[in-house]
């Protein structure tokens, strides 16, 4: 019987992706991808895929403008040759945050984004924790959206006395991502009032709820270049609370983060391996868990026709 499921991988979290095909009793499909000396990328797909149902894994990681061209390229070629459908598969969307134009003259970029990765030629796209729900409206192909927050809550009701714990959404904005994590736990909440300054600076100002005298679970979609969660640290200790945990889906981990994170009293940072965290950035108390078996069950049930959303019930 013709094999009619093929996964292939580009070259931002190649671990990951091997990973996925691990749970579902593949291998990753064969393709060369080369850079030529004027930095143009190069893609050569080295199986058939004619009439196959087919899926691309790529975060959109360091460097991103390169993993993005890339994508489109292996899509482009994919359709080339005759694929049945083809499924991008994006763990981490990070123009996810460009979803409104809240200054004059600039683009939303995830919605150009969204529109690119259909003209290139998917299909649909699967991806997790979108920074910004409303993208998941920019695009005019289906979108499956997983969850890290079930495998982050599970992790941290194994290794947390949560007797006396306190999720905290780091402003208003992540409330409702805060809050499932909170009901999944069985936990109350608190949302800490967030101004940005800027792209580095964060202000914090009032705690809404109850923190002092509490172990706080600091929790957001992603730690990019942590001043966030630097200033969330300041206010809950100002605000008396005790033990203090951060959780979040994508590691991102950029510019200063890691010096930010060591300098910080966490006594763990709970993160999905969407994005790949080299060793050089794997502290001791930060802990990577795997959402690689959650993305290959949605693969195969996007692959049978079965639903996404019976995985969450």
């Amino acid at each position: 019987m013709i094999d009619l499921l093929k996964v292939f991988a580009g070259r931002s979290n190649r671990q990951f992706a091997e990973e996925v095909t691990e749970h579902l009793g593949l291998r990753l499909g064969k393709l060369d991808i080369s850079t030529f000396s004027n930095d143009n990328i190069s893609v050569q797909i080295q199986e058939n895929v004619r009439e196959r149902d087919i899926f691309v894994i790529q975060s959109f990681t360091e460097p991103v403008s390169d993993h993005i061209m890339e994508l489109f390229i292996i899509l482009d070629a994919l359709r080339s040759a005759s694929a049945k459908r083809i499924t991008a598969v994006i763990p981490y969307f990070s123009y996810a945050r460009s979803d409104k134009k809240d200054a004059p003259r600039i683009s939303i970029t995830a919605r150009l984004i969204a529109d690119l990765l259909q003209t290139a030629g998917a299909d649909r796209v699967l991806t997790m924790d979108l920074h910004s729900d409303q993208v998941h409206g920019f695009f005019s192909i289906p979108v499956d959206h997983l969850s890290a927050i079930p495998t982050l809550a599970d992790h941290a009701r194994q290794t947390i006395d949560l007797s006396n714990a306190v999720a905290v959404a780091t402003d208003a904005g992540g409330g409702k991502r805060a809050g499932k994590f909170a009901e999944r736990l069985g936990i109350p909440m608190a949302i800490i009032d967030k101004r940005r300054i800027s792209d580095e600076k964060v202000k914090h100002g009032l705690v809404i709820g109850e923190v002092s005298g509490k172990d706080a679970i600091i929790f957001d979609d992603e730690i990019a270049a942590a001043s966030t969660i630097v200033s969330t640290v300041d206010t809950l200790r100002k605000a008396g609370a005790r033990k203090l945990y951060a959780g979040a889906t994508h590691p991102v981990l950029c510019g200063p983060a890691m010096e930010r994170l060591k300098a910080l009293d966490l006594t763990a940072i709970m993160v999905a391996n969407t994005v790949e965290v080299p060793e050089s950035k794997r502290i001791g108390n930060l802990q990577v868990l795997s959402v690689a078996k959650l993305f290959a069950k949605a693969i195969d049930r996007i692959h049978t026709g079965e639903s996404i959303g019976a995985l969450f019930s």
